[in-house]
Formats: structure tokens, sequence, C-alpha cells
């Protein structure tokens, strides 16, 4: 698809009334943008201005029964309108409009119907159905891509033991012939959860040694929360030196002091699994852009790009074949020369689909595997407060280079690992231009109450995972005990304290659908219902409005990615990026939020999902 121009500036009108009595900012496009004569308002339709209105409103009727366009069929401009004015443009200046015009890959107008069909006379107009509501293109802010599309192969989170688990991986062998008759092949899977199982305890590789179909097999199982592998014998006898101990991580030992075969955090480095080839990432790639359309995705901020899955990126969007907005985060090796000065940031590239001007820096590991770096010991593990992966020395060192060459970002989920995070930021950004360098903490899970104002004092964005506290609440306390536990996905305090935050899901971590992080954002509530304490939510207090919620899945992520002069809201001169949903989740009981299915999923101006 060819690029199309953005829109010059706008001339503003006077402001007209809609049919419904809401007063609308009536916007239209500058004289100096050309457009083919059929697209231009004709103001000879002014003297009739009220056979218009009653036609318009004859339309609102006359086509809803009008055959949807596909991408193939979307016309070069076009209105889309709102039978009850439900289109959300998170625009502070215009917060909900009947209409929007897209013309080529941009939004040109919004207002009412009688305006829209005023200004724009030879361009067809169509309605979504009654009850539906459009937003903002929506953005996850943290995920893993192609880690994703490998869980698709052989998805782990389930099982309630470990037999269980061993289960699914034999079902797995068995049901893919080339497995099944190739023991060398490698066999990767992703999202066992040691603390849902009915006897909590750490896997092992003789537990897979154990079954007659997976032994033998060299097999790398991710944990749910990423922070953890838990691997088979062969892979084990394959590593040529295993440590006493390693520096920001574990090697789980049995009694006699012999590899379990679970490597936590940085203990991961020591597996040597197969890089992917190029076949087998394009093809988890599509299966991650498939089900990303579905739930209504059209940016993902990527939270761990490797040399090769960057490079894999760059090819797709030299190739032109990014069929989403893809912002990468570049891992950093604290062990490897430092490369923020020298290394080029990609911006924009592939028609404005692909950036990579991010670093991934791990400072600690997570809550649910207990490396998450504390300042008191864990309630439940009272020998331990969790690690840091990287020396703070050493992030006090890299943060403000990183900051000052244009690079964001540091993981950070326990209080002490926020907290010495946070002293770094403050001290980088000491006559800095925040909004030009937009510091960015990824997780910012617990936070100590000294902490917490400084997102806002410092201008830092937190990128927090609301399903992550559904999670975690079931056995926040037990590991934080009742005090600490406040500070666990403190939603409420950080932008109180004028905070922004950019809401994501940590895809393969939990569930895709943002419309789940979005329910769990304004209620602290599990799918069903429940939680901790009670119907009420789990720390009420701390629940976001479905305005911030809204914002946080739009117009903060894209200022969190730099593009918010492109992407995030619907206003004239923007990318056309937006969903259409069956229900209007900015009213409806919260209890039906789940329920809302995505109609439509719009990349700049062309259906990438659905039909308009």
């Amino acid at each position: 698809m060819s690029a199309q121009s953005t829109p010059s500036e706008l001339r503003k009108r006077s402001p007209s009334s809609s049919p419904s009595g809401r007063s609308q900012k009536d916007r239209s496009l500058d004289s100096t943008r050309q457009l083919k004569p059929s697209y231009r308002p004709n103001n000879a339709l002014r003297m009739t201005a009220i056979r218009v209105v009653v036609a318009g409103l004859l339309g609102f009727f006359g086509l809803r029964a009008a055959q949807k366009w596909g991408r193939s069929e979307v016309p070069d401009a076009y209105a889309l309108c709102s039978p009850e004015g439900k289109i959300f443009t998170v625009d502070e200046a215009n917060p909900e409009v009947e209409c929007m015009v897209i013309h080529g890959s941009h939004f040109s107008d919004v207002g009412s119907l009688a305006d829209i069909r005023l200004r724009w006379t030879a361009i067809p107009v169509r309605f979504i159905q009654s009850g539906a509501v459009v937003v903002p293109g929506i953005s996850d802010s943290h995920v893993h891509i192609l880690e994703y599309g490998a869980t698709i192969q052989l998805p782990l989170e389930g099982p309630k033991s470990v037999k269980e688990t061993v289960q699914v991986v034999r079902n797995y062998i068995l049901s893919d012939p080339d497995v099944r008759h190739n023991k060398s092949t490698f066999v990767e899977g992703w999202g066992w959860d040691h603390t849902q199982w009915l006897l909590e305890q750490w896997p092992t590789s003789e537990d897979l040694e154990n079954d007659p179909v997976v032994r033998g097999r060299p097999i790398v199982l991710q944990s749910k929360d990423g922070h953890a592998i838990w691997v088979s014998k062969k892979i084990l006898d394959d590593i040529e030196f295993i440590p006493e101990e390693i520096e920001g991580g574990t090697i789980f030992r049995d009694s006699n002091g012999n590899p379990t075969g679970v490597f936590m955090d940085s203990a991961q480095s020591l597996v040597n699994a197969p890089e992917p080839t190029h076949d087998q990432m394009e093809k988890r790639f599509g299966l991650a852009v498939r089900d990303a359309h579905k739930v209504g995705l059209t940016a993902l901020h990527d939270a761990g790009f490797n040399p090769r899955s960057l490079a894999f990126f760059k090819k797709q969007a030299e190739e032109d074949k990014l069929p989403i907005r893809v912002y990468g985060m570049t891992y950093f090796n604290e062990s490897a020369e430092y490369w923020g000065n020298s290394v080029e940031k990609v911006i924009g590239a592939g028609n404005n689909r692909l950036s990579a001007r991010s670093v991934k820096i791990f400072a600690d590991g997570a809550l649910r595997s207990g490396g998450a770096a504390l300042y008191e010991p864990y309630s439940d593990n009272p020998e331990t407060r969790g690690f840091l992966r990287i020396d703070p020395e050493l992030l006090n060192k890299v943060i403000p280079r990183f900051l000052r060459d244009g690079w964001q970002n540091v993981h950070a989920i326990g209080d002490r690992a926020n907290g010495v995070v946070l002293d770094a930021f403050e001290a980088a950004l000491k006559d800095a231009n925040v909004s030009a360098l937009r510091p960015r903490l990824e997780h910012a899970q617990i936070l100590a109450k000294k902490d917490m104002a400084r997102f806002g004092d410092l201008g830092i964005i937190a990128s927090i995972q609301p399903t992550h506290a559904i999670s975690d609440m079931w056995f926040g306390e037990d590991r934080l005990g009742p005090e600490r536990v406040k500070g666990l996905y403190a939603f409420r305090s950080i932008i109180d304290h004028g905070g922004r935050i950019a809401l994501g899901s940590d895809f393969p971590v939990e569930d895709m659908n943002p419309l789940a992080g979005f329910y769990a954002a304004i209620t602290r509530l599990s799918p069903d219902g429940k939680s901790p304490h009670g119907p009420g939510g789990w720390f009420p207090e701390q629940r976001m409005t479905r305005q911030e919620a809204l914002k946080g899945m739009t117009l903060d992520p894209a200022y969190a990615s730099f593009s918010d002069d492109q992407l995030g809201t619907i206003t004239p001169g923007k990318r056309a990026d937006y969903v259409v949903l069956s229900k209007d989740i900015m009213t409806i009981p919260a209890g039906k939020l789940l329920e809302t299915k995505v109609l439509a999923t719009v990349i700049d101006g062309r259906p990438v999902y659905g039909k308009i």
C-alpha cells in the first residue's frame, strides 16, 4: 500500500450544533491541501442545509443494511458515523463525535453528521451498528510477539500439577509426526505456573524423564512470568559448564547439589536453545498478528528484541510486510560494551510501522518466582529479599548514558528495584528535557510510599499490566505481608501524584485481549467477579476510571513510544487507526465488558480485521 501524505494544518471555523444538540468543533482541511474536486466541500449546499440534515437523519436508518467494506473495498475517502454519537476520540478538546472522515491513511475531519454532510458532499458515509462504539487504535505497551507465536504451538497454562503439565508436552509430541519421529527436534513451550498447581512445587528434569514419550528429548519450557525455565536432562547434559552461582540468577539444585533443571532470571542464559529460523519467526509473527488484530490491537511494544529478532523486524519493515505497528525494546547485555551512542535507532520504518529506540534493562526478577528485589525479606520466605540482576553501581552508570543518547527503559518489579531505578532516573534527569527523553519504567509493580510520587515529579512513564494485578492478588499478601502489599499495582497512587500510565498485557504471560486489561484496571476483580477482598475489588481505592484506562490503551502508549503526534487519538492529521467495538465500554456494566466483541480493527484507514 502506497504511503499517504499527512493532511496539513486544519483551519478552525465556527462550531455547529448536531441534531442531538451537542456542540462539535468544526474542522476542515487547510486550503493548501489539494484534494480531488469531488472531495471539496460545496458551499452552495449551505442554502439547503435543512434538506441535507433530513437526508442525513434518514441515512442513519436507511444505510444500516448496506454491505460492509473489507480492506480492498474501502474507498480513498469516506466518513464513518455513529447513530448515538459514540465515537470516543480521546481528544480532550473534542471527546465524543458523531462522525469522522478518513482520507487515505489519515483522519481528515470530525464533527456532527450535519456538518460532515455539508463539508464533504461526494464521499460515501457508513454507519456503525446501533450500540457499537469507535475508539482510537489500541496499543499494548508490553508484549512478547514472537514468544506468543511460539506458545500457540505448545501452551502450558492450565494444568494443575507437574504430571498434568508433562502430559501436555507428551500430547504435543504425539500430535506432530515430525517431532514424534525425530527425538533430536527441539521442543519449546511457555506458560507453566507452579503457583497454580495443587501442590506448589518446582518441577525438575526428572519429571520429564519419567514419561517414556518425553524422555531423552531436548525440551525447554518457559514459566508463565518469563523469569524461569524448566529443561530436560538432555538440555542439562548439553550445558558445557554450570557454575556454582550466577550473579542475578538462581540455579535450582537438589540436596546433593546437582542442578534440578530449573534456571531463574540471569541463569537462563546458561541454556543454549537453538535460534529460530527466519521462516519460524515469520510463522510465529503471523500467528501473533492474527490474534492481535482480532482483539483490536493496532500497535505492539515488544519488550525484548535480541539481535536476531531486531533484524527480523527490520527486514519485515524493509519489505513492507508489517501488518501492525511495532515499537521495540532491545535487550541490554551488561557484560557487553555500551552501545547506546553507536547503534542507530529505528524510527518510523516501513511506512511508520516499526520503531526501535528503547532498551530493555532488567533491574530484578519477578514476584511470582521470588526474584523481585525487595527492601525487606519476603513474608513467606524470610531467608531472601530477592535480588538485583544488575549491580546498582552499573545501573547508575548506564541509565543516564542511555537517556542522554535517546534510549528509554528499565524493567523493575520489586520495591527496592524500583527505588534504585528511580534514583538513577532522578540523577539523570536533572536539568533535562523530560518530554524529549520520556523515561519509562516497565512494570513498576511494587512501590514504597516514598517512591509513588516520583513518577509524576520526574515525568516518568509507568508501563503497567493490569491483568498481572488480578493474577497476583491471590498470592500477593502471602509474599509481601498485609502492609507492603498495599504498594502492589498502586494505579491510583501513581495517577494521583501526576504520573502517566501506559497499559499493556505482557502477553503471552497474560491474556492478549486489551479489554481484559481495561476490565482489570477499573474493577480489580477476576473475570468471574471475585477477589481476595470480595466483589468490591482488591484494594478498590487503586482502581482507574474508564476514561483513564482508555487513555492508557491509546494516547499514553503513543506518548510512551514517541508517536503521539501520529497516533493515540481520533484527531484530524493523525493516522487513521481505530477500532469498532460491539458495546459501549464506557457505560455498560463492568460485568458485561468481557462480552464485547471487536467488529473491525483498522490501520491507516483500512480494515485489517472485520469490515466497516
